[in-house]
């Protein structure tokens, strides 16, 4: 039984309690095997996905800005963290939207790699 409850402490450590946008992009660099590039993060958050919409459909292509989501017209705060501080500081939050919004734009899950390039990008701006 000890034994259980060290390993879930363990797993909900490493998956629930990264609390600042570098953790993230620590984690998903570690996922990928690879570092990030906020290069590539630009080029796909801002590029159109086999879909009609990209990131900055509902993001801007400027993420430090406001956003409207495209189909339901609703407010959207700003993405990148230095014009938004409670932007990618609960882990669940994260991986709901990354999850979500990745379906919407790719019909799919982003991959780790792709996730670290756009918080590459999103932690360059200012």
């Amino acid at each position: 039984m000890r034994h259980i409850l060290l390993i879930a402490a363990a797993v909900l450590a490493t998956n629930v309690y990264a609390e600042t946008p570098r953790d993230f992009l620590t984690r998903f660099e570690k996922e990928a095997g690879a570092p990030a590039s906020a290069e590539r993060g630009a080029r796909f958050f801002t590029t159109k996905q086999g879909g009609e919409w990209s990131c900055a459909s509902c993001h801007t292509e400027k993420p430090t800005q406001p956003g409207r989501h495209a189909r339901t017209d609703k407010a959207i705060t700003p993405l990148a963290p230095a014009a938004n501080a409670e932007r990618f500081t609960d882990a669940a939050k994260v991986d709901k939207w990354f999850r979500r919004n990745c379906n919407d734009t790719l019909n799919r899950v982003c991959s780790p790699q792709e996730k670290a390039d756009v918080m590459a990008w999103l932690l360059a701006l200012k």
